[in-house]
């Protein structure tokens, strides 16, 4: 079968990531295609789990973002449309690096709204109590800002609807504008 391309969705809480994987994934031109939410991988830990913005996660993480990728890979190998949705800051982004050296064809598209509306749709929907995640979402959107080489992968959802931020992804995509480069 004709490999698929895997496109990762990223950026802080709040950003949008999920409602426009899903709908890329539902509105793809390719065959067949799917959608995999990094949060699945990390809600399947159950014993010893770690949550994963602490510190001593640092193993646990790296284990769940090879099981994702390799989960990735393989329905890629198999021709699918893989759009990853979740939290890959560029220090994740090592080994997908690898897997454009191997060959796949990487798009890295990271969402970021303003920090103020991130953290209001942050907390409308989160589990944690609204000063804890208010803290969470404002540390993880710090660590969405100043990307260096990665801002060129950056679209600015804050005043974007559903139906225009998903339009300019498709645009993104369709134009290869955000593929990883090793």
């Amino acid at each position: 079968m004709k490999q698929g391309r895997i496109i990762v969705i990223s950026g802080a809480p709040g950003t949008g990531k999920t409602t426009i994987s899903t709908q890329i994934a539902d509105e793809s031109d390719r065959e067949t295609s799917v959608c995999l939410h990094t949060d699945s991988f990390y809600e399947a830990l159950k014993k010893g789990a770690i949550p994963p913005y602490l510190p001593e996660s640092k193993r646990q993480n790296q284990i769940v973002i090879n099981a994702f990728l390799e989960a990735a890979k393989c329905f890629a190998h198999g021709g699918y449309d893989v759009i990853v949705d979740g939290v890959v800051g560029p220090w994740f982004l090592e080994p997908w690096l690898q897997i454009v050296r191997d060959g796949y064809e990487v798009h890295y598209i990271i969402l970021r709204a303003a920090k103020e509306e991130t953290t209001k749709r942050a907390i409308r929907r989160s589990k944690l109590d609204p000063e804890s995640n208010a803290f969470l979402v404002e540390t993880m959107w710090a660590q969405f800002t100043h990307l260096g080489r990665y801002e060129q992968n950056v679209l600015d959802t804050t005043d974007l609807s559903v139906h225009d931020t998903v339009l300019t992804v498709k645009k993104i995509i369709a134009g290869k504008s955000a593929l990883l480069d090793p």
